[in-house]
């Protein structure tokens, strides 16, 4: 089921005389999500991104703009008209009911045609416990769960009724690490396999990135970027975009361009032929560094991590926006642990530029 957000606003009212200005929760958003792909929500908390959830399913109105799901314009439409199955945060259970019980809930409230026989609930919940690996739980109440074992059947509960679109609001968040990598694997998997159209809020980029077709990065009720995930890293559109992608985080600089040439501190670090002189900001990815003796950038050496296959090397400038430079280099190049300084070269596709004011990017072809 193709989605699309056209121009979708969502005001919220002051909460009283005296806080009676206005919150802008989602501005002017348009989203189109193709048929079949799971699309992360990606943004800092407060962007605006579990409210687009809410007006997708319909727990939360538009003030302006309109929702369609396919050809049909479902932005009056009811949420339990719309065919969606959503994922809470706290994974909603019925702490009174076993897992059988709660996943088939939502096809014992279903009235009319839509109702199905109760051979036809418990094969679909059957085969729906099998799809999320809980088969064997079905006799358990909510209580006698593992946190990830809960949050597969609050999943499987937004699965049974066949929707038309998932929705998953901040899934893995009350869990783990180790168990919040797990889950977000078999998401995917689930999502693959059932070919159902998903939107996954998450403020998290590494789970964004990792199991979505697309995804759309938000600040402050704004889209500021759409696009496959490892393009949108490559490629950010503006500064925050490149900040909040990737981890180790990128490095920013202040610099300058001047004659085709991009200045760190005092230091030419990379030659063009189309960037406008003035003052920028430069960012440049952790692993954009090239370890050179006599490279074009000369940083004050703090420490050497090693981890593994790779080491990190942290440094300071005092061009840096940063408090320390992260740079991520091969294990099998050897750096001098004891030196004051570390010079570097930098890799040109990993090297960004960005107005000082708009914090907009600057597109540049190197000489």
């Amino acid at each position: 089921m193709k989605v699309e957000l056209r121009n979708i606003t969502k005001v919220f009212p002051g909460r009283s005389k005296k806080q009676n200005e206005e919150v802008v929760a989602v501005d002017n958003c348009s989203i189109t999500i193709p048929d079949g792909k799971l699309i992360g929500l990606l943004g800092p908390s407060g962007c605006g991104k579990s409210t687009t959830l809410y007006m997708i399913c319909g727990l939360q109105k538009p003030t302006k703009g309109q929702i369609f799901f396919g050809e049909d314009d479902v932005t009056e439409l009811a949420p339990e008209n719309r065919g969606v199955g959503l994922v809470f945060q706290n994974y909603a259970l019925y702490p009174h009911l076993t897992v059988k019980q709660n996943i088939l809930f939502p096809l014992q409230n279903l009235k009319g045609e839509d109702r199905p026989s109760k051979e036809e609930m418990l094969k679909r919940a059957y085969e729906t416990a099998k799809l999320v690996q809980i088969s064997e739980l079905m006799d358990r109440k909510p209580s006698e769960l593992s946190g990830g074992q809960q949050q597969r059947v609050a999943i499987a509960r937004a699965l049974v009724k066949m929707p038309r679109v998932l929705l998953l609001d901040e899934p893995l968040s009350n869990l783990d690490a180790r168990l919040r990598l797990q889950t977000r694997e078999e998401i995917r998997r689930i999502q693959r396999e059932t070919k159902i159209t998903t939107v996954f809020v998450t403020h998290d980029q590494d789970e964004a990135m990792s199991i979505s077709d697309y995804i759309v990065v938000m600040k402050q009720g704004v889209v500021q970027q759409i696009g496959k995930p490892q393009e949108v890293y490559d490629d950010p559109d503006n500064l925050f975009v490149a900040k909040f992608l990737g981890t180790p985080p990128i490095n920013v600089f202040s610099g300058h361009i001047k004659d085709n040439t991009v200045f760190i501190g005092g230091e030419g670090v990379l030659r063009t032929k189309s960037a406008p002189d003035g003052e920028v900001y430069i960012g440049v990815r952790p692993e954009g560094f090239i370890l050179n003796d006599s490279g074009a950038l000369g940083c004050e050496l703090s420490r050497i991590e090693v981890m593994g296959r790779d080491m990190s090397i942290i440094s300071k400038n005092d061009a840096s926006v940063n408090e320390t430079i992260r740079s991520i280099i091969n294990s099998d190049i050897k750096a001098d642990p004891g030196a004051k300084t570390v010079r570097f070269d930098i890799k040109p596709h990993k090297l960004f530029l960005f107005d000082k004011e708009s914090e907009k990017r600057i597109r540049f072809e190197v000489e």
